[in-house]
């Protein structure tokens, strides 16, 4: 497999990873509220999801979703509820004050960042297709396995290193100054944004 055809997966993929989605949006969230720190877990989570997603769809989930696709709707209705409960969850908690003090103290530990970042990735099933869409044009049959593990590396090197990004941005000193001011108005748009996703993912 040639330099060129791992280079197309790697920008395809960190396209659609920049895309905003949930994983992005949660790396945001956790930025804001948690630090830096709490949010590379979270994308390290992410980055496992991904890799989860992108092995699925090297070793033929896609011809299993086309062969059952009642099963890839299942998943997105069930992923889709997932985060339509977490965007009611943070809707509904963003009347609870929040000082500056409080968000200097991360509210989760870095295993369940971890484990955040993991489920919000597998939430969405549709980067399975899309990974098959990527894969099935540079991808070919004969590949050997090396190139399997560069792939997988790929995909979770851009989800980590772009949602730790994101959660940089969002952990500046001057951001979460803005959020404890607005804190009720950033985490109902949050929430909202993320059951609109849910449903998104849920119903196309």
């Amino acid at each position: 497999m040639s330099v060129a055809a791992l280079f197309a997966i790697w920008s395809l993929h960190l396209m659609a990873a920049v895309s905003p989605g949930p994983a992005v949006l949660m790396s945001a969230r956790i930025g804001i509220r948690d630090g830096l720190r709490t949010g590379i877990f979270l994308s390290v989570g992410i980055g496992i999801g991904g890799v989860v997603w992108a092995a699925a769809a090297l070793f033929g989930l896609n011809l299993l979703f086309a062969a059952a696709p009642a099963l890839l709707l299942g998943f997105k209705i069930i992923g889709g509820a997932y985060l339509v409960w977490m965007g009611w969850h943070m809707w509904r908690e963003a009347a609870v004050s929040l000082d500056v003090s409080d968000v200097k103290q991360p509210s989760l530990t870095p295993l369940n960042a971890l484990r955040l970042g993991l489920i919000t990735q597998l939430a969405n099933p549709k980067p399975a297709v899309l990974f098959s869409a990527i894969f099935l044009g540079t991808v070919p049959p004969t590949a050997p396995a090396w190139v399997y593990g560069v792939i997988l590396l790929i995909v979770f090197a851009n989800e980590t290193i772009w949602n730790s990004a994101v959660a940089r941005v969002f952990s500046f000193d001057r951001t979460k100054r803005a959020y404890t001011g607005l804190k009720s108005t950033i985490d109902r748009a949050f929430g909202a944004a993320l059951a609109v996703l849910g449903v998104k993912i849920a119903a196309t």
